[in-house]
């Protein structure tokens, strides 16, 4: 599994000089399965803009093209609009969500009223794709990889899920947006036990989430003890905070990997193997 960042950042998008090495883009990375010749996305962020566009002038003829939704929360699906391949009348695109307990009554009206003319100048049925909505369960199987969710707190109990993608004895797991409301949640080690790479929210400072305590989110310390609890090969901290400048997250990042050596603070373009 080829794994790229296109959208780091958490709440909303931020530029500046003081933004450049980590990014300003909120939520999206692409998992690439070279032994299914298949790409998955995971959220659709202000990130996935540039990621459709780079599927286009690479010449991508997936047929159909899954977008998995941790959530609904504006910044991973604000993005979605400006995805290139939603243009495509030959492209269909699967908007996906894992999860038997969520209960959505209509998943596509999600979508379809922030594009309302209101708001948008393009309405989803004129995109031009052909959009299929599916809530996939707890676990499931994708092109021979077996993808799995858990529910997390994230402002309410299920109100964002994890993946767990095992493909070929690799294991990815994706845990963001979600907080350690009573302290570290054991459901989240259980599913990241033994990953190869465990992607995990850290959004706050421990300083900060003394503020922010219930806002749905994590420290970096807390992800690095998933991590360390979990037994993970590799940690990658990703939602920075839109005050989290440059420097700021070269601070934390050092401080995490005094605790866990091999983490990184994820950063737009960067990318890795499983």
């Amino acid at each position: 599994m080829k794994v790229k960042f296109y959208g780091v950042r958490g709440s909303i998008p931020v530029c500046g000089e003081e933004f450049q090495r980590y990014g300003g883009n909120t939520t999206c990375i692409s998992i690439y399965r070279e032994a299914a010749n298949r790409f998955v996305i995971f959220d659709a962020g202000t990130g996935i803009r540039k990621l459709g566009k780079e599927l286009v002038s690479m010449g991508m003829d997936q047929k159909v093209l899954n977008i998995l939704f941790s959530h609904f929360h504006w910044d991973h699906i604000q993005g979605f609009p400006f995805f290139a391949p939603a243009y495509n009348k030959n492209q269909q695109i699967g908007i996906l969500v894992m999860g038997k307990e969520r209960k959505y009554n209509n998943l596509k009206e999600i979508f379809s009223k922030p594009m309302q003319m209101e708001y948008f100048p393009v309405r989803l049925d004129e995109m031009g794709a052909q959009f299929i909505f599916l809530n996939l369960g707890d676990d499931t199987f994708y092109y021979g990889a077996k993808v799995t969710g858990v529910p997390q707190y994230h402002l309410f109990p299920g109100g964002s899920y994890g993946l767990r993608l095992e493909d070929e004895s690799r294991v990815l797991v994706i845990c963001t947006d979600l907080e350690h409301i009573d302290g570290i949640d054991p459901n989240i080690v259980t599913f990241a036990n033994n990953a190869d790479v465990l992607i995990h929210d850290g959004q706050y400072t421990e300083e900060e989430y003394k503020k922010y305590k219930g806002w749905g989110h994590s420290t970096c310390g807390q992800a690095v003890e998933v991590a360390i609890r979990a037994k993970v090969k590799k940690l990658v901290i990703t939602h920075h905070d839109p005050d989290h400048d440059d420097t700021f997250l070269d601070t934390m990042e050092k401080g995490c990997k005094e605790a866990f050596p091999n983490c990184v603070f994820a950063r737009e373009g960067m990318e890795f193997e499983v």
